[in-house]
């Protein structure tokens, strides 16, 4: 007897959209096209669709610069000096924040950096760095050239967490077990919040409380969570993040970062960092004086000035966001990919060509579902691609699938599991 609450048909498909209160979200997005048609696009852990109001919101910028020159940075509705302080507060609604932790700056990679001047500083007997092992390049290379910038040797410092032999996904009382071994020899836990590949979602809270009682940091990449999981950063006590918006967060490629820094530091202005003007005390910047006095929180973290265009597109879907709140986007989420993963074990568990790799714990797990391909390889991506699904491929052999809330449908998943049923019998 079936006890699942899915079904593999058009009906229950059809009836799971029409009882969804977050459904007319969907027409508030452009999808890409393939072979003319609107494509099956489940790849916004690689690149959110584009917000149909993102134009008339950079638009508005364009005008405000046209119409009034540098005037737009002290006049009309939202001058350009202070816009960095529209999104705060949706910001720290969706990372679990107080506004004064939290700011839209730069870019993913320099962020990090960034961060790492001021939480990173190593001695003679605590120096190591925690992450998972298989940490997307961009962390890698990071952490890398942070610990040879103190002079370390990459080899020495960084413990790298690997699954148990036989697993996928590593377990929260591995990695637990070995901060505690690390002991006072630990100067940060600096992972994923949810790792790219295998799509694992980690117990921030658990391994921020274990890092601090061993007198370590914790700081995550949230490239992977933010705007995709219930986050809590505060309450959680995590001391820095960082996290891009083109993913999850639909503002478009290579688009604004953002940046956590715990209120504790707030006020923190004998912490190391690369300063730069727009970090500067804001009432004392234009006095054009040596001696920098950080801004309080997060933004004195800031370099350069504010990219106006770039926060405009960012706040289209922010505003979004904020309007169909995480807690029904999270419980829509974990719906479709549990969906997504019904048809998937239905349709494909014993055909020997894929496994989910991801943790089916929905609290393990983000909406991503990476599938390990154990026959046909990239052939079969290429496949589902010719049939318009819009996933990403990974090397060495994985397909990740994101059924994205704010905009993809059970129908959506409905039809990717009849592409599967049919493109199994070809590579069976």
């Amino acid at each position: 007897m079936n006890h699942s609450p899915y079904a593999f048909s058009e009906a229950y498909a059809s009836a799971m959209d029409a009882k969804d209160p977050l459904a007319h979200f969907r027409s508030r997005f452009h999808f890409p096209k393939v072979k003319e048609k609107d494509a099956l696009y489940f790849c916004g852990n690689s690149l959110g669709l584009q917000p149909k109001t993102a134009a008339a919101y950079v638009d508005k910028e364009l005008a405000a610069w046209a119409t009034r020159g540098v005037d737009g940075y002290f006049h009309g509705e939202d001058p350009w000096y202070s816009v960095r302080k529209k999104s705060k507060p949706v910001l720290a609604e969706l990372l679990g924040a107080l506004p004064v932790e939290v700011v839209a700056m730069n870019y993913l990679s320099v962020n990090l950096h960034l961060l790492m001047v001021s939480f990173y500083r190593p001695t003679a007997s605590r120096y190591k760095i925690l992450v998972e092992a298989g940490a997307f390049p961009s962390d890698q290379y990071m952490l890398e050239t942070q610990i040879k910038f103190h002079g370390l040797d990459p080899q020495e410092v960084l413990v790298e967490l690997q699954p148990r032999p036989g697993e996928y996904t590593l377990r929260t009382e591995d990695i637990l077990a070995e901060i505690k071994k690390q002991g006072s020899a630990l100067a940060l836990v600096n992972m994923a919040g949810i790792q790219y590949y295998t799509g694992q979602l980690f117990n921030i809270q658990a391994i921020t409380q274990a890092a601090h009682e061993v007198g370590a940091l914790a700081g995550f990449d949230l490239a992977h969570a933010a705007g995709n999981v219930l986050l809590h950063l505060h309450d959680w006590d995590v001391d820095f993040a960082a996290w891009c918006s083109y993913k999850y967060l639909n503002s478009g490629p290579g688009n604004v970062s953002g940046i956590f820094v715990h209120e504790r530091f707030a006020t923190r202005a004998d912490l190391p960092r690369f300063a730069g003007w727009w970090g500067h005390k804001e009432e004392e910047r234009f006095k054009m004086e040596k001696g920098f006095q950080p801004m309080i929180g997060a933004d004195g973290w800031q370099l350069a000035c504010s990219n106006v265009l770039s926060l405009a597109v960012h706040q289209a879907s922010l505003d979004l966001f904020q309007e169909a709140g995480m807690p029904a986007l999270r419980k829509k989420s974990e719906q479709l990919t549990g969906y997504l993963e019904y048809l998937i074990e239905l349709l494909g568990g014993k055909s020997e060509i894929l496994e989910i790799i991801t943790p089916k714990n929905p609290e393990e797990r983000g909406c991503q579902l990476s599938l390990l391909i154990h026959k046909g390889g990239k052939a079969v991506f290429e496949e589902w691609y010719s049939q318009g699904v819009v996933g990403d491929w990974r090397n060495p052999n994985v397909i990740r699938l994101a059924p994205t809330p704010l905009y993809t449908s059970f129908m959506d998943v409905f039809r990717f599991g009849q592409i599967l049923e049919k493109s199994l019998e070809k590579f069976r």
